[in-house]
This record gives structure tokens, C-alpha cells and sequence, in this order.
């Protein structure tokens, strides 16, 4: 799909913001990042969670694990947010209580950006 059909799409299926002033809802960021991350990754291999880290980019609680994990480098460059209970809570409640540090999701409930 190429990036035009792609955004086209995320915008005909998001939420309308009633007011240009007003901050995206956090579940509509999270679904916009989801998607983000999803297409991405339909590209090509993300970047592996081990050079993440090595990049300085912080990990979430489970993408921490997974590279502790006795699992190939395959597991370690998928989306882990896509198999992650706190994306689900994210898309689809306001506040999700998502609380622990350095998931996106948590960030986008907290008001903060990623």
C-alpha cells in the first residue's frame, strides 16, 4: 500500500477532533502510532530492541524482557506493542491505566509525546 492510500485510510477511520485547539484524544494517538509502527514494519525489519538500546532509546517492561529472553534476533525485531495487552487498552479507553515506564501508550494517557 503505498503512503498516500495508507494515510487516506487512517484518516477515514480516526475520530474527528472537534476543535483545532483542542489535543488529539490519547486513544487516537495510539491508534495512529499502532498504525504507524504497523506499516513500518510491513516495509521491512524494524530495528532490533538490542540496537535500540544500545541507541539510547528506553525499552517498556516487555520489550526489556524479550531481550533476556532465550528467543531468535526474528522475535526481537517484531512489534511487540502489536501482541501487548496495553495497546488494546490504549485504543480503546481514554484513560487507560496503563502505568509503567517507557511504553508509548503510557505516555500518550499521561499527555505526554512520544
Amino acid at each position: 500500500m503505498d503512503s498516500d492510500r495508507f494515510f487516506t485510510k487512517l484518516v477515514e477511520e480516526t475520530d474527528v477532533i472537534e476543535s483545532e485547539s483542542q489535543e488529539a484524544p490519547a486513544r487516537l494517538k495510539s491508534r495512529i502510532y499502532s498504525a504507524l509502527v504497523t506499516h513500518l514494519a510491513e516495509a521491512g525489519p524494524l530495528l532490533s530492541l538490542t540496537a535500540t538500546k544500545k541507541a539510547g532509546r528506553s525499552l517498556c517492561v516487555f520489550e526489556a524482557a524479550l531481550t533476556h529472553a532465550p528467543v531468535g534476533e526474528r522475535a526481537r525485531v517484531m512489534n511487540a506493542c502489536s501482541v501487548c495487552h496495553a495497546r488494546v487498552l490504549a485504543e480503546h479507553l481514554e484513560s487507560a491505566p496503563i502505568f509503567w515506564p517507557h511504553c508509548p501508550y503510557a505516555q500518550f494517557h499521561r499527555g505526554k509525546s512520544v
